[in-house]
Order: C-alpha cells, then structure tokens, then sequence
C-alpha cells in the first residue's frame, strides 16, 4: 500500500503572536516554523495503517505492507518539517518548492498537489493507494485543501477520520 501525507509548515502556535500595527499581518519573526498539528496526526495514522497492513500482510499475503511518503509546498526552510516526519516514520520526503506557489490559495494548492501526486508516483515507481492531509491547518483553518484535491484527483474523501485500518482490498475508516 503506498500512502501519501501531505503536510503544511506552520507558526508554533504554543507561542502568542502579535500583528503589526502597521499592515495588519502576522509578525512571525522569530517565531519557530511546526508542522502542522493535525498533519501530525494524519502522519500518525498513515504510519499505523502501513503497520497494521505489514500484520495483515505477514499472516495473509508475503508483501511488504507499504510505504509512507510525505510532502509539502514550501521552501529551504520546509525541509526540517520533512526530516521531522522522516524521524516519525515516513519513509520518503518531496519538497514542492517553486517561489510561484508562495500565496497560492487552498484551490491552486490542490492543484498544485494533485500535479505533485503524479510526479511523486512517477519516481517512486508505484501508484498512491491513499493520501492523508490534516483536518485543517493551524494558521488559517480553512479545512479545504484535502477535500479539494480529491476532486482534483478524482477520488473519494473521507473527513474528520480518527481511525483508519486496513481491509481487504482498501481500507475502513471511522469518523
């Protein structure tokens, strides 16, 4: 089973941010760039559905119960995010980075990552089985993202998942 997890680099948001009185916006100097919470999550569960299906695949079939790819839009700074989900138990990390995608809204990003999905099957030799996004980001919680690339990956969504296992022939999810 290949997995994809798409994640967003965020401001910590443990810390109080202010907004410049000036223009209005955020003033994230200084402030430490996270992954997403609940990208975080979707991580997590990505890696326990590739466990359970490495399970299922030891007493059913000998396969190798898949692989958990994760990627991000972003710059230089994006790829301590990536080595952070690497560290939890990704096995692969794409960097979507091209100074045109800075501002993009969640409909060019679906865009934008559905182009990825395919260039990221390409290289990896394998057809994304599921992809994984977070309920929303933390810095603006727009929530839109996932459901958009679906439509732009043509497939299915499920939202607000908070169990997924494997089953024969895909997976069940609860809500």
């Amino acid at each position: 089973m290949e997995i994809l997890v798409l994640i967003k680099q965020v401001p910590d948001d443990s810390v109080e941010i202010k907004l410049d009185p000036a223009t209005g916006a955020p003033k994230l100097d200084g402030v430490e760039a996270v992954v997403n919470a609940f990208d975080t999550y979707a991580l997590e569960m990505a890696v326990r559905l590739k466990e359970a299906a490495l399970e299922m695949a030891k007493r059913y079939i000998e396969d190798n119960g898949g692989n958990v790819t994760v990627a991000t839009i972003g710059d230089d700074d994006a790829t301590a995010a990536l080595r952070t989900c690497l560290a939890v138990g990704a096995g692969k990390a794409f960097l979507i980075k091209d100074a045109s995608f800075a501002g993009s809204d969640t409909t060019a990003k679906a865009y934008i990552l559905s182009k990825a999905v395919a260039k990221i099957e390409e290289i990896n030799g394998a057809k994304v089985d599921i992809v994984f996004c977070g309920k929303e980001a933390t810095d603006f919680s727009k929530g839109m993202v996932g459901v958009q690339l679906a439509s732009e990956l043509g497939v299915g969504v499920a939202t607000d998942v908070i169990a997924v296992d494997p089953a024969e022939g895909g997976v069940t999810v609860k809500q």
